[in-house]
């Protein structure tokens, strides 16, 4: 049974533990016996040793009882996470993640993210939408969201991409979203929002890649489409996998109609990225991702 607050009756204050370390005995047992010392009380819990790396990831949701705060939380455990050389992070469970979005001429994530968000299903705030094109601004501003446009060219690129950063920067932002934003970015840009920004990808990877991969993929006569959500590396769409979403055809689908199909598969695909990204479910291992889904 989980512990009630004492303040009025209220609810325990709840949180999120992440971390991964090299795997070794006593780890649970540090972690767990941290959280009763302090007073708290574990919600729910996950864990996983990689043999291949060499690795163990674990996630631990929990509550907290009055006088114990973010920081001090933070602070005490910090020892424990030296110990075992863990790369750690406690945060709110209730407090929404703000995200930055992008786009170019292809709305339909944008829109898919934008309705979820507002109607809940995602617990992120946008903090704004950044395109090198105008085409979604008036559907951003019904939103009362800001919209900001870059326009990049070649000559232009680093100056625009310096601009993304200032926006991330002053709004706080976690997670940067490309919903179609199709520009390259630059290999400084990749590594200065490493494990913070998000890809789809609009074909099942690692096959059509380039352009029209709906095409490519019709004309070899494919069964299965699919979308591929992907964290973003210099090493373009060979980034860490996050989710993958296929959907069956048939012989008489054309291109047109897999182009359809595909955008509500890249919808769903990226929404799901999002989501687990924002409860912190999500953990780097190597060039692939632990997900406490």
């Amino acid at each position: 049974m989980n512990e009630q607050s004492t303040r009025a009756g209220a609810p325990a204050d709840q949180y999120v533990l992440t971390l991964s370390c090299p795997d070794r005995k006593g780890i649970v047992h540090a972690v767990s016996s941290y959280l009763f010392m302090t007073g708290c009380n574990i919600e729910d819990s996950q864990q996983f040793g990689d043999h291949d790396t060499g690795l163990f990831f674990m996630r631990v949701h929990f509550s907290a009882d009055a006088p114990v705060t973010l920081d001090k939380l933070r602070a005490s455990f910090a020892a424990i996470g030296d110990s075992f050389q863990m790369d750690w992070q406690i945060n709110r469970a209730d407090e929404k993640m703000r995200i930055l979005l992008m786009v170019s001429k292809f709305g339909h994530c944008l829109n898919d993210l934008l309705f979820r968000a507002r109607t809940g299903a995602l617990p992120v705030e946008i903090a704004g939408v950044v395109s090198n094109h105008t085409d979604f601004a008036e559907l951003v501003d019904s939103y009362n969201i800001p919209f900001h446009h870059i326009p990049v060219t070649k000559d232009t690129k680093s100056e625009a991409e310096a601009r993304l950063l200032d926006i991330a920067r002053e709004e706080g932002v976690e997670l940067v979203v490309l919903a179609r934003y199709m520009q390259v970015l630059s290999d400084d840009l990749c590594k200065a929002l490493a494990g913070r920004i998000i890809n789809i990808h609009h074909s099942f990877l690692p096959s059509f890649k380039g352009a029209k991969p709906y095409h490519q993929a019709h004309a070899r006569g494919v069964k299965l489409i699919g979308a591929t959500a992907h964290y973003v590396t210099a090493d373009l769409d060979e980034g860490p996998i996050i989710e993958q979403e296929v959907e069956r055809v048939g012989h008489d689908v054309t291109p047109e109609g897999l182009v359809a199909i595909g955008r509500d598969v890249e919808c769903q695909a990226l929404a799901r990225a999002v989501k687990w990204h924002a409860e912190r479910r999500i953990l780097l291992n190597g060039r692939r991702t632990v997900i406490f889904a």
